[in-house]
């Protein structure tokens, strides 16, 4: 069978009368099997390419192969199940291949994505930058598989298992956006004295200030590893706990950001901390609520205001002159401060069933097929 080499801009997302499987897909979007339901394939837009595939319409049962990637990622496959009802043919950079003989549904999907098959691969790469697999170097490995019922009951519950992985992960991805948009709407927008969503029983109009007289930031204190000793303290770097020491600089709660190397990451610290002269912290939080702070200083977008192009950094002098609006009410602050930290409790607590299940599923991978 044929692969196309129509890039991306030869594809849409609304119509054609052919659907084209892409490599960067397969390496990023796609899990190991795909269905109509889950897929999204693009449409060729000029439609004039599909006669000159008729021979190499996809169906299902068929693999394809991602022949080139920036890593060890390369040929990495997606077994095809459930096809849209357009034609869809292998894109660029693909390799498409078709079993001589049935297989149990999702079997060869899970296991050519295994690392039990994939190490069989990592001695046939070539390149540098550029890591690709030949279709001779795939004809050259071998396929371990046991009969077709027990094919199809590894196929099953790995499926169950990428279910669950899948739904998981979108109720993550739609808590992150909702984190996002309520961080837009909750805090007001430039020129207003309000924002747009308020909880129940605050009508008064919020100050605007210079964030440095809200909550102001000051750079941390130098620590050298070698002279880390350990303790009961937390070491706050520029991307969050670095390490622990016998002493603390600055009384807990408190709120750090990066301030060389990684930028716009916040951390809020319960307890007494060491902030690391990588990071930037808030002095004084001035009679406001600190878990508001955090999510004020949240809800600017710091990475902005980072400058260097070797190692970003964050000068504290282009925050604090901006103008920000914050209620006087520390009971909407309080408000305000609970309902992002519920928030994020939930994201973590779906992230965290997300790896769990990943994690399962790696196991059975290896045990299953090493």
């Amino acid at each position: 069978m044929k692969s196309n080499t129509l890039s991306r801009a030869g594809l849409n997302g609304e119509n054609g009368t052919a659907r084209n499987v892409h490599y960067g897909d397969i390496l990023i979007k796609f899990g190991d099997c795909l269905d109509d339901e889950r897929s999204d394939l693009p449409f060729i837009t000029d439609d004039t390419v599909l006669p000159k595939y008729a021979g190499s319409i996809l169906r299902e049962g068929d693999v394809i192969f991602a022949d080139t990637a920036e890593d060890e990622t390369a040929g990495k496959c997606v077994e095809l199940r459930k096809l849209p009802k357009e034609p869809t043919i292998s894109g660029l950079h693909t390799i498409p291949a078709r079993p001589r003989f049935p297989f149990g549904t999702g079997y060869l999907g899970h296991y050519l994505n295994s690392d039990a098959y994939h190490r069989q691969l990592l001695p046939l790469m070539q390149g540098i930058k550029v890591i690709s697999v030949s279709k001779a170097a795939l004809q050259d490995t071998q396929v371990r598989f046991p009969g077709l019922s027990e094919q199809s009951a590894i196929g099953a519950a790995l499926n169950e298992i990428d279910s669950l992985i899948t739904l998981h992960q979108r109720k993550y991805d739609k808590l992150v956006v909702f984190k996002k948009s309520m961080l837009e709407k909750m805090f007001p927008k430039d020129g207003e004295s309000v924002p747009e969503i308020r909880f129940a029983g605050f009508t008064d109009p919020w100050e605007q200030r210079k964030l440095g007289d809200v909550a102001p930031l000051q750079r941390g204190f130098d620590l050298p590893v070698n002279q880390m000793t350990p303790g009961p303290y937390p070491v706050v770097m520029s991307n969050g706990i670095g390490g622990w020491h016998s002493k603390y600089m600055v009384k807990g709660p408190g709120v750090v950001t990066g301030r060389s190397g990684t930028i716009g990451s916040l951390h809020y610290i319960e307890q007494n901390f060491w902030p690391h002269n990588t990071s930037l912290w808030v002095t004084s939080f001035n009679g406001n609520e600190p878990r508001f702070i955090y999510w004020l200083y949240a809800s600017i977008g710091l990475e902005r205001f980072g400058s260097g192009s070797g190692v970003p950094t964050l000068n504290r002098n282009d925050v604090h002159d901006l103008r920000v609006g914050f209620p006087c009410d520390v009971a909407e602050q309080r408000r305000i401060g609970t309902f992002f930290s519920r928030l994020d409790t939930l994201i973590t607590l779906h992230q965290r069933k997300l790896e769990l299940l990943q994690n399962i599923k790696k196991s059975l991978l290896d045990k299953m097929f090493a």
